[in-house]
């Protein structure tokens, strides 16, 4: 039985740099090793070692227990199928948005939808040629929409050329905007969209037992979600003169629409002494505030508006709460382990 623990992050493909990036926003930067390429490892996690793999072979290797923790696309995931063995931490980490998607020949202009799809396909002397890395995915969409009978094909690197040289009649992949699909003249089908998808964590659930693994599992979901929800948010510090504390907050709840996460914070400033001779009697006070990007240039004019001065803004890193929801199902569900 292993006693390290392992992470493995995708080596190649679309979502290589931005996982590098994410991870670094959130703490956790990777440093590969000098001599071995596929090795790494995260200094705020030290216990961890990283392993580069290509995406698909990461929820294997997960499922397979060679490795305790992964990100990869979720439609890799879903398509893998790999049962209980894998557990999906978190589903949505906010880059590699993509969908997996069933697109036709433009030219088949009676196909426009998946019923319609079903039908041209009663009337093919053979069965329908679908070019796809996703068996699972498509064989599970085609037979829900009663799409029969199908033959699904292997390729290799990029699946729109396919259809125009006569290898398969249609294809099933990801798309982000579908540009590339009508470049090769491909359509994809009004209710083909077989998959939202985007860049997500899983965990070997075996290795959920280990407390260590646990402990690792959590700090990743508290960092990867304190700063989701810190994105697109700011906070703002101003000196604002007042009489007291409630004289301030009166201004500000009086005269302001500002209201923050929960409420502006307030605190009185220490004197400085040649500003006090310069100000006899002048009493300050430090307001800091969170608020949204849309926010911002208001907010800063409120302050304004009220006497506020010394006006700094800093982008939000981190916003923590009691406990999040991911973290706590991940709790219930290593109690279910036992």
């Amino acid at each position: 039985m292993r006693n390290d623990i392992r992470l493995a992050l995708p080596s190649k493909g679309r979502l290589q740099q931005p996982t590098l990036d994410f991870l670094a926003r959130c703490g956790f930067d990777v440093k590969q090793s000098a001599t071995r390429s596929y090795i790494g490892h995260i200094p705020a996690l030290p216990r961890v070692t990283v392993l580069f793999q290509r995406p698909r072979d990461i929820v294997v290797s997960v499922a397979g227990g060679g490795m305790d923790f992964g990100i990869t696309g979720y439609d890799v995931i879903v398509d893998a199928n790999a049962g209980d063995a894998v557990r999906v931490l978190h589903d949505a980490l906010g880059y590699g948005k993509c969908r997996v998607v069933i697109a036709v020949p433009e030219s088949w202009e009676d196909v426009r939808t998946m019923a319609e799809l079903a039908a041209k396909v009663r009337t093919m002397a053979q069965p329908l040629r679908v070019v796809t890395k996703y068996h699972h995915l498509t064989r599970e969409f085609l037979r829900k929409h009663d799409v029969a009978p199908f033959t699904l094909i292997d390729a290799e690197g990029s699946l729109e050329v396919v259809p125009e040289i006569g290898y398969a009649d249609i294809i099933v992949d990801i798309a982000e905007t579908g540009a590339t699909l009508q470049q090769n003249r491909l359509r994809v089908i009004e209710d083909g969209i077989i998959l939202h998808t985007q860049a997500s964590l899983v965990a070997n659930c075996n290795s959920l037992k280990r407390p260590e693994v646990m402990d690792v599992a959590i700090e990743m979901l508290e960092y990867f979600e304190a700063h989701q929800r810190a994105e697109g948010y700011f906070m703002i510090w101003a000196n604002v003169r007042g009489q007291s504390l409630e004289d301030v907050g009166r201004t500000i709840t009086l005269h302001t629409t500002l209201g923050g996460l929960q409420g502006p914070t307030i605190a009185p400033i220490y004197p400085n002494p040649h500003s006090a001779a310069a100000n006899p009697g002048a009493h300050w006070f430090a307001v800091n505030i969170v608020v949204g990007r849309h926010e911002l240039t208001d907010a800063i004019e409120q302050l304004r508006a009220i006497g506020g001065s010394g006006v700094v803004v800093t982008p939000a890193t981190y916003i923590f709460e009691e406990q999040p929801g991911r973290v706590a199902a991940l709790r219930a569900f290593c109690r279910s382990l036992k």
